[in-house]
């Protein structure tokens, strides 16, 4: 479909009942309005359906048809509406039956519901604006980077696989697409799914007030000074902090109010070097410099209303600490010090205010002749309409997506359960790992890595980490971390992000999406993931009190597994009402997929 080409009815409903779909999906995973515990379930002649009371009155219900789902939750929408029971109407379109559903809601809760509405109808907009330049932009990607992205190499084409990726939905979160008070044209200038350039703003700001550790010198070579900018009076004064153009305006005058910088902080009247959003959109690759990125704050918000893109200054000294933790435990297990790479994020600077900061993310050296691509982008949709993924496994797995498939999840549950039995889970999800596939240079074998990055939310099991790296190595590498909710007695918090993040979004989520697309039964995949993970709980120990029995006991033997409910705590209810301590690491539960009774019963 060419760019300018009108979307036509029957692709509106197409995108419309996709969306619905995965939005009724969520809520029953995540039992909004009772839609999972107060439903009975009816069986009628097209299937099952639930039945949720609306009052007191003979017949008042909805009906919602559902199937089997078995990856985060029992059931899932089998069709994209609700019908009244009393009059056997039928509820289609997201307004409609988000409304129907919003009736059911405590008042209380109510504005919650009113800003879900609207992030479904922003992500409505996205997904026609997405499937409107489908072909404008596979075109532009294949003739700037060839028609084979297998072949996409070098950090300077590592941005247009984010590109691919910003393009498909998320595992959990149905509105992912959606960022929240963007339009078309912003997104067509700013959004990672164009693979747009843009030109950073700099803002000089006294040095006094702007903390750098280590020291401004620290900083990327290539950095602009204030004389750079336009600004010769302010060079030996002022330091440049980069700004993102979407905080422009009322954004960053009311930062610089807030941080009482409004009457000594300058704005540069120029642009100075251009940069590609990545697929996070907040954090840029430098154009002319792509092992750099710039992760800048944006007051927008994406998975989640209250999940704003703005950059606590605290977390810049978590994102380095968690890189110095893993280099400790890399250190001691030297087996992972060839596969599992990690980026550079020692280096930031901020003015005391969460859109006044900057991390300066820089990659490994050496991967110019490897494919480098988010974990995201795997099912992605390659221009020409194969998947991402069937190309990687053409050129380096003789054409078997689960060759590949098995590769990536042998090394990261390797390498996960290893941080399993330091006692450590970090927030790695398919965004913040990427594959790294070349050949070796001595003898043309396929090569996989792992990178990782913005390691700052980690989970600790900190009684283990003592054991394992001792009182005061562990003490020293934890200080950095001022969030006490990170720090744990036992398995529990660790196993639950390991279960929702490594195994979830960057394992079963593959599991389930390559049997989806035909390219091996579920059940031989999902033994895979079993197998991998068995034999990871027994390189730790499944005696008493050992690490790998926590990992049987939590995950491979529980009844239930830990599941996300990120529109619960992301949007529809304050952390008052939900009980989040924290929106990222708020959780219901879900089946236990890699229990072979729950998958024989199926």
């Amino acid at each position: 479909m060419s760019p300018d080409h009108a979307t036509t009815a029957e692709a509106v409903d197409s995108a419309e009942g996709a969306l619905l779909l995965r939005v009724l999906s969520a809520f029953l995973r995540e039992d909004v309005v009772g839609l999972r515990t107060r439903s009975t379930t009816v069986e009628r002649e097209d299937g099952r359906w639930l039945r949720l009371p609306t009052g007191t009155e003979q017949g008042s219900a909805l009906l919602l048809p559902i199937g089997e789902d078995g990856f985060q939750s029992e059931f899932a929408a089998r069709r994209p509406l609700l019908v009244r029971e009393s009059d056997g109407s039928e509820l289609t379109g997201c307004d409609a039956v988000l409304g129907a559903l919003t009736a059911l809601a405590d008042p209380v809760d109510l504005p919650g519901f009113v800003s879900f509405a609207e992030e479904c109808r922003q992500t409505l907009a996205t997904m026609r604006l997405h499937d409107r330049t489908a072909d404008e932009v596979g075109d532009a990607l294949t003739a700037r980077f060839g028609a084979d992205p297998a072949d996409w190499t070098g950090l300077a084409s590592a941005v247009a696989h984010d590109t691919l990726a910003a393009r498909l939905d998320h595992p959990v979160y149905p509105t992912a697409r959606g960022r929240s008070g963007l339009d078309d044209a912003q997104l067509r200038a700013y959004a990672p799914e164009f693979h747009p350039h843009l030109a950073l703003r700099w803002l000089a700001v006294p040095r006094g007030a702007v903390t750098v550790p280590g020291g401004a010198e620290l900083l990327p070579a290539s950095w602009p000074s204030p004389a750079d900018l336009g600004l010769p009076e302010l060079a030996d004064s002022h330091l440049a902090l980069p700004v993102h153009p979407l905080s422009l305006g009322a954004p960053l005058r009311e930062a610089l109010r807030e941080a009482g910088l409004e009457d000594s902080a300058v704005l540069a009247d120029r642009p100075y070097r251009e940069a590609v959003p990545t697929l996070s959109m907040r954090t840029v690759a430098m154009a002319d410099e792509p092992a750099l990125h710039l992760k800048l704050p944006l007051v927008t918000a994406t998975l989640g209303m209250r999940n704003r893109r703005t950059i606590k200054p605290v977390t810049l000294d978590h994102g380095a600490a968690g890189q110095r933790l893993l280099e400790a435990v890399i250190g001691r297990e030297p087996r992972f010090k060839d596969t599992i790479l990690h980026a550079d994020e020692t280096v930031y600077a901020h003015a005391g205010h969460e859109l006044l900061a900057v991390l300066c993310r820089r990659y490994p050296a050496g991967l110019d002749e490897a494919v480098v691509l988010p974990m995201a982008a795997l099912l992605s949709t390659a221009p020409g309409g194969r998947l991402l993924i069937d190309h990687l496994a053409d050129r380096f797995y003789d054409g078997d997506p689960v060759a590949l498939f098995d590769a990536f999840t042998t090394l990261l549950l390797d390498w996960q359960t290893t941080l399993f039995d330091y006692g450590i889970a970090i927030e790695s999800h398919q965004q913040n790992v990427s594959l790294v596939l070349d050949r070796t240079p001595e003898d043309g074998v396929t090569r996989l890595r792992l990178l990782f990055k913005d390691d700052d939310g980690p989970r600790f099991n900190l009684p283990r980490m003592r054991q394992t790296l001792g009182v005061a190595e562990a003490d020293e590498l934890t200080a950095a971390f001022q969030d006490r909710r990170m720090f744990g007695e036992d398995y529990r918090a660790v196993a639950d992000m390991f279960t929702t993040i490594t195994l979830h979004l960057c394992v079963s989520a593959y599991a389930f999406g390559l049997a989806g697309h035909g390219r091996a039964p579920r059940e031989a995949l999902l033994e895979l993931v079993r197998e991998r993970l068995a034999e990871a709980a027994e390189r730790l120990g499944t005696g008493p009190g050992e690490p790998g029995a926590a990992l049987r006991e939590r995950v491979l033997d529980a009844a239930e597994l830990p599941v996300k409910a990120m529109v619960t705590a992301g949007t529809l209810l304050t952390k008052e009402r939900s009980g989040a301590s924290d929106i990222n690491t708020h959780y219901t539960t879900g089946p236990n997929y890699l229990r072979p009774r729950k998958r024989d019963a199926r």
